[in-house]
């Protein structure tokens, strides 16, 4: 079997690559030009590229020709700001079409799509959120929502001309393997260090980057063309995943501040941020999403992919010690 897996230098991306260096396969994997491989084995054939330029990509498929390929797209970018930015756009729904056309180009045997929960229209609180068969982009809140909405429906239409693909739908991914760049990692190793001032009521589903990564093996190899997959994990608030942190770790618990307060100061965070060239912790659209339904169903992928996500405990504990072997200048 050979695979192509963009967003390889990614959280999941290079997860998916420590799980399928357990099968024979060949593996071709793309990074940015620049970026650094997080995986070696010699089954792993990297090429520098940008979904947003397909002519970098051709090195990428042109090495799978004439093999029967499954592309598992996890490349996109993820975004806690409100609205939509040209890059965003660009990347998740234009970069998407590339795959698509190149997919179709290099007859690749099947796509894997990773979308996210957030593409899927939410339900009132109370109601459990399933699989969709449409993706409205102008029904979901959000720049990171509407885009992974655009290219999910992007890909189901593909589907529907004859192309076999197949979505997976991501609920908030934790778990070892990052070092910070994802933006709860980012939450949880300010935490571990002691640099997380105060956390805010609300609470979301995680779930472990393995186990996503599972989940898109396995709908790879058994996922029914056309279809799409929750795959979801546990409801935590934040002030629950921390305070298992610190039983866990010892590390200090932050003090909890209310919504309404953390809501007048996400403005003047979010500016801070921007003038400083930094990422904020939170935005006034990452604190809806807190408050947001988040009763995510994966029984789905469970009965037809084997899905099992393991306890938020688990994850957390081995992402504290993940987190603490990969230190900057360790």
């Amino acid at each position: 079997m050979n695979y192509i897996i963009t967003g390889a230098g990614g959280h999941l991306g290079s997860t998916i690559l420590r799980q399928l260096m357990q099968k024979e396969c060949e593996i071709n994997a793309l990074i940015l030009p620049g970026e650094t491989a997080k995986v070696e084995n010699r089954n792993i054939h990297y090429t520098e590229g940008n979904i947003c330029c397909p002519e970098s990509l051709i090195p990428l498929f042109e090495r799978a020709k004439d093999r029967e390929t499954t592309v598992i797209h996890t490349a996109g970018m993820v975004s806690i700001s409100s609205g939509v930015t040209g890059e965003l756009y660009d990347v998740n729904v234009k970069g998407t079409g590339n795959i698509i056309d190149l997919c179709r180009r290099y007859n690749a045997a099947r796509l894997v799509y990773v979308s996210s929960v957030h593409a899927i229209p939410e339900l009132p609180v109370g109601e459990t959120i399933t699989e969709v068969e449409k993706y409205p982009s102008d029904v979901v809140i959000g720049g990171y929502a509407r885009t992974k909405a655009q290219a999910t429906q992007l890909v189901l239409d593909a589907s529907g001309r004859g192309m076999d693909a197949v979505v997976v739908c991501p609920s908030g991914i934790i778990g070892p393997y990052d070092e910070g760049r994802n933006h709860l990692i980012q939450l949880i190793s300010s935490a571990l260090e002691g640099r997380l001032p105060a956390c805010v009521r609300g609470g979301y589903d995680f779930v472990d980057v393995r186990d996503v990564a599972y989940g898109c093996l396995a709908a790879a190899e058994k996922g029914k063309s056309g279809n799409s997959y929750i795959l979801s994990g546990h409801y935590a608030t934040i002030e629950d995943m921390l305070e298992i942190l610190s039983s866990i770790t010892g590390c200090r618990m932050p003090p909890v501040i209310p919504l309404w307060m953390a809501r007048i100061a996400a403005p003047v965070i979010e500016n801070i941020a921007r003038w400083r060239g930094k990422r904020p912790i939170y935005t006034r659209y990452s604190l809806y999403t807190l408050v947001s339904n988040s009763c995510f169903s994966h029984g789905k992928a469970s009965a037809e992919l084997g899905y099992c996500p393991r306890g938020l405990a688990d994850t957390l504990r081995d992402t504290a010690e993940w987190l603490s072997m990969h230190k900057p200048g360790q």
